[in-house]
């Protein structure tokens, strides 16, 4: 019988499927709850066991994991009477590996406190093919004795794995990530469409370029999505719209200028506002054909 602890995973989706899966393999005994009956299915296939509800999932685990969109989704599942907190054993580690705003995870913290839950924020970058290959970047808040308890936990999802702070500063720190992520996105569209419109052969541009000084691991993961114009979503632009509200948001409040960062978040917003809210985060690239004449 393994003596792994028992796991309860809340959220299926494009990260947490694959996430839940890399549990299974390392020889985790992992019950999961989400809201499709087919990500469900996934998950049996796998290895696993699917509960019916949140509180199904959670009576009995020693390590709760949440990887659902955003705050409101993280407070639907951790609070009320079938939520987490009252449905969880006390002694429990609860784990959000959602990204959130740091504020929620601070109040999440307190909250668990008073029922006997531990909690540690962990959001992760490194997107879908990060989640497969279990080698996500995964930014943690909270106690160090209970970050030192999951980082078994950790290193069968990811390769970097840091604790940054004390509950909230993960959840800062991938806000600092979003930032930078979306920004980098931006800069490899409007290079794109700079070299395209050049008449420049736009394959040997992207392999010179990621291996030199403006190489770097947005356009190693992106490169293909800009060659092919293939925007199936790895991380959505919905949710990147989310983050850059959330980074926006905590750096106003911390007196912190973006004026970058501002400029790339309206440009976020308006690709959303013209429909391509689903698509893969480098579909920013069709923002930039736009202004630049394209009908796209």
């Amino acid at each position: 019988m393994s003596t792994l602890p028992k796991v309860a995973w809340i959220g299926l989706g494009i990260m947490g499927s694959p996430m839940s899966e890399n549990l299974v393999k390392a020889g985790y005994d992992v019950t999961g709850h989400t809201l499709e009956r087919e990500k469900l299915d996934r998950l049996t296939a796998a290895g696993g066991t699917a509960a019916a509800s949140v509180a199904d999932a959670v009576r009995g685990a020693d390590v709760i994991v949440t990887m659902v969109p955003a705050s409101p989704q993280v407070e639907a599942v951790a609070y009320g009477p079938d939520g987490i907190l009252e449905n969880a054993r006390r002694g429990a580690l609860l784990i959000d590996m959602s990204s959130i705003t740091p504020q929620t995870s601070v109040g999440l913290a307190a909250a668990a406190k008073e029922k006997g839950i531990r909690v540690l924020d962990a959001p992760v970058s490194g997107g879908e093919a990060g989640a497969i290959e279990a080698v996500l970047s995964i930014m943690v808040g909270g106690d160090q004795a209970d970050f030192d308890e999951a980082k078994p936990l950790f290193e069968a999802l990811g390769k970097t794995i840091v604790r940054c702070g004390p509950h909230g500063s993960g959840q800062t720190v991938k806000a600092a990530n979003q930032l930078i992520v979306a920004v980098n996105i931006q800069a490899c569209a409007e290079a794109v469409v700079f070299l395209e419109k050049s008449g420049v052969d736009l394959a040997a541009a992207l392999d010179v370029l990621g291996g030199g000084l403006a190489g770097s691991t947005v356009l190693a993961r992106k490169k293909d999505n800009f060659l092919k114009r293939d925007f199936t979503p790895g991380f959505r632009i919905d949710l990147h719209h989310k983050d850059m509200g959330i980074v926006t948001d905590a750096a106003r409040t911390v007196g912190a200028a973006l004026p970058v960062g501002a400029v790339v978040a309206q440009l976020v917003a308006s690709l959303r506002a013209q429909g391509d809210g689903g698509l893969d985060h480098s579909a920013l690239l069709r923002a930039v054909e736009r202004l630049s004449g394209a009908r796209v």
